[in-house]
C-alpha cells in the first residue's frame, strides 16, 4: 500500500509585495496540502489575488519564498512555474475571443510536438497523431463541463458562466498538479455555482491540489478541506471553516462584515 505524502505541495513563506509604496502583501505564509481543496478568503483588499499572482509568477515578490513540491520557485517567471505543474484561472476570464471554444483548449495544452518546427517537417505523422489525440481530449473535457455543443462557437460569444467553465477547461487540459482558481463562482447563477463546486471536487478526487479564492462562504464550507484567511496582506488564521467561524480575530476582521452584509439584504 502506497503512503500518501504528507508534505504540502505548495508553500509560501513571508511573501511581501508593495505597489508605489502601498503594501499589498505583508508576510503571507501558508501551506496548500496535497490533493485537497484549500480556500483563500478575506475582506476586499486583503491581498488574495496578489498572493495568487505572486505564486504563479505573474508578479514578482519583493521578498519571501514560494515552493512547489519542495522546489524553490521564488522569482521564477510564469511560464517556468507552469512547467512545474501549476496553472491558474483569473477572476475576469481571459479567453481568446477570436478563436473557437475548441481552439482555446487546443492552444492551452502543454508539451505539444507540433510546437517544434523541426517536428512539423521531419515528423508530420507524429504531429498529426498528437493533434488528433489532443482534439479528442479537448472534446472530452468540453463534454464534461457542458460546453461540447459550443465547441465551434467563438469564445467571445459565450455567457459569463460559460466563460468561467472555459477558463477551468483551459487550465485542466494542461494537466496540472496544482490549480489556482480566482473566484470561479463570481457572477454565475446558483445552479452553475453548484455545478462548478462539483467539478472542483471531481478534480480533487482525481488527484489535483487546488487553491481557490472565493467569497461564497457557503460553498467554501461545503467543498473546501482547508481554509486560509488573509487580512491586510498577512495570514490571519488557517483551519476548517467551522473552526474559523469561532475564531474571534477572523470574525472581527472578516466574518462579521460578511454576516452584516447578509443581514442587510
Amino acid at each position: 500500500m502506497t503512503t500518501q505524502p504528507t508534505t504540502p505541495i505548495l508553500s509560501t513563506r513571508e511573501l511581501r509585495k508593495s505597489f508605489l509604496g502601498v503594501t499589498a502583501v505583508n508576510g503571507a505564509t501558508f501551506d496548500v496540502p496535497r490533493n485537497l481543496i484549500t480556500a483563500l478568503i478575506g475582506p476586499n483588499g486583503a491581498g488574495k489575488t496578489t498572493v495568487v499572482s505572486l505564486i504563479s509568477g505573474q508578479i514578482k515578490a519583493d521578498s519571501g519564498q514560494v515552493t512547489i513540491d519542495g522546489a524553490d520557485v521564488s522569482g521564477w517567471p510564469a511560464h517556468r512555474i507552469s512547467q512545474q505543474g501549476l496553472m491558474r484561472t483569473f477572476q475576469l476570464s481571459r479567453e481568446l475571443g477570436g478563436m473557437t471554444v475548441l481552439e482555446n483548449l487546443m492552444v492551452s495544452a502543454r508539451r505539444q510536438t507540433g510546437e517544434n518546427l523541426v517536428n512539423v517537417f521531419l515528423r508530420p505523422g507524429a504531429v498529426k497523431k498528437e493533434e488528433a489525440a489532443l482534439a479528442a481530449r479537448a472534446l472530452e473535457i468540453l463534454n464534461r463541463y457542458g460546453l461540447y455543443h459550443l465547441r465551434d462557437s467563438r469564445a467571445q460569444a459565450l455567457s459569463g458562466g460559460q466563460k468561467k467553465l472555459l477558463e477551468i477547461s483551459r487550465a485542466v487540459i494542461a494537466d496540472p498538479k496544482i490549480l489556482l482558481l480566482d473566484e470561479p463562482m463570481a457572477g454565475v447563477n446558483p445552479a452553475l455555482i453548484e455545478k462548478i463546486g462539483e467539478y472542483i471536487i471531481d478534480l480533487r478526487d482525481g488527484g489535483m491540489s487546488i487553491l481557490m479564492i472565493e467569497h461564497n462562504l457557503g460553498i467554501v464550507e461545503k467543498i473546501c478541506d482547508n481554509v486560509v484567511v488573509l487580512a491586510e496582506g498577512r495570514t490571519l488564521a488557517t483551519g476548517k471553516m467551522s473552526e474559523l467561524r469561532e475564531n474571534e480575530d477572523v470574525v472581527r476582521a472578516y466574518l462579521g462584515e460578511v454576516i452584516n452584509a447578509d443581514n442587510g439584504r
